[in-house]
């Protein structure tokens, strides 16, 4: 089964601050500490045991700037095989419609696939529509909130949650599957993994890394530098692919901010206060006082 997992680095929603948004109505995710989305982190879960079970391969794709890398990183040393990270300016600030779209050009791109996995939500939106949205323009079957998955007679079937129990569905492939967080638990990294991936990088990390050391270096040879570095880093399994907009060969009035119909009015931090309340003593008088109140102001009747 050749699977295809598409994970989001998001702003830590846990520390949002009043530099977390710009004036345009983006997310300023510089200002805010990035973490792995915890749905696609099930989500690669569930791929990997796919995998484990039936063979194939598991490729994992990212949208977002070069420090997404790191939970591409992440995601090798937990067990996947390859990882894509799709990182130009024209695909930034964009909605669930654009990013949909940049996704499913970049799946296109790779071809060969029987399955697609993202997490059911990103905890930065929680809009849950990415998935289906790639679905769609792939024009393949989708099965959403998914919580196990098996394969049988040359069918995939998937158990999903729905509201007060679950049901079960039989796919045809090439399909995609969006995975409810809390059901499927993440295996750790591996530490053999880890100290294998962790100096894995990418060109443009290599080049701006070679820039900052070296600011007086004539381009030509600089060039040459970060060439040599990258080819190295590729032949010992190292180097993360990084697409931008034409290698995918999207069209950039569907991408980005530009291609993004929506925006995000405003980000406010909640927080609750507890309203009027009174002392109930544990005594037969005021837990009868108590029900009188009740009924009197007819929330018992």
């Amino acid at each position: 089964m050749q699977c295809i997992v598409l994970i989001k680095q998001v702003p830590d929603t846990k520390n949002i601050t009043a530099k977390a948004m710009r004036d345009d109505g983006t997310v300023n995710r510089a200002a805010l500490p990035a973490i792995f989305n915890p749905d696609d982190l099930c989500a690669l879960e569930l791929a990997l045991r796919v995998r484990d079970q039936y063979g194939g391969s598991v490729r994992v794709i990212s949208m977002g700037p070069l420090r997404a890398l790191e939970i591409l990183r992440d995601a090798l040393s937990r067990g996947a095989d390859e990882a894509v990270l799709l990182s130009d300016k024209r695909f930034a600030a964009a909605d669930t419609l654009a990013t949909s779209y940049s996704l499913s050009e970049a799946v296109k791109k790779i071809g060969n696939y029987d399955l697609i996995f993202c997490g059911r939500q990103a905890i930065d939106g929680d809009t849950a529509q990415v998935g289906p949205q790639v679905a769609e323009k792939l024009n393949i079957p989708q099965a959403t909130y998914a919580q196990e998955i098996w394969k049988e007679n040359g069918k995939v079937f998937v158990r999903r949650e729905v509201e007060g129990g679950y049901e079960v569905l039989a796919l045809k492939t090439p399909a995609l599957i969006t995975v409810t967080g809390g059901y499927v638990l993440p295996r750790p990294r591996s530490a053999r993994r880890t100290i294998r991936f962790r100096n894995v990088t990418a060109k443009p990390e290599i080049e701006a890394r070679w820039k900052k050391e070296n600011p007086d270096m004539p381009a030509e040879e600089l060039d040459k530098k970060v060439e040599a570095e990258a080819s190295r880093c590729k032949q010992a399994g190292l180097l993360i692919d990084v697409w931008s907009v034409d290698d995918i060969g999207a069209d950039i009035k569907r991408t980005g901010l530009v291609g993004s119909p929506t925006r995000v009015w405003r980000v406010e931090n909640v927080t609750l206060h507890t309203g009027e309340s009174k002392k109930i003593e544990p005594t037969e008088d005021g837990i009868h006082a108590l029900v009188e109140e009740l009924i009197h102001d007819h929330v018992l009747g």
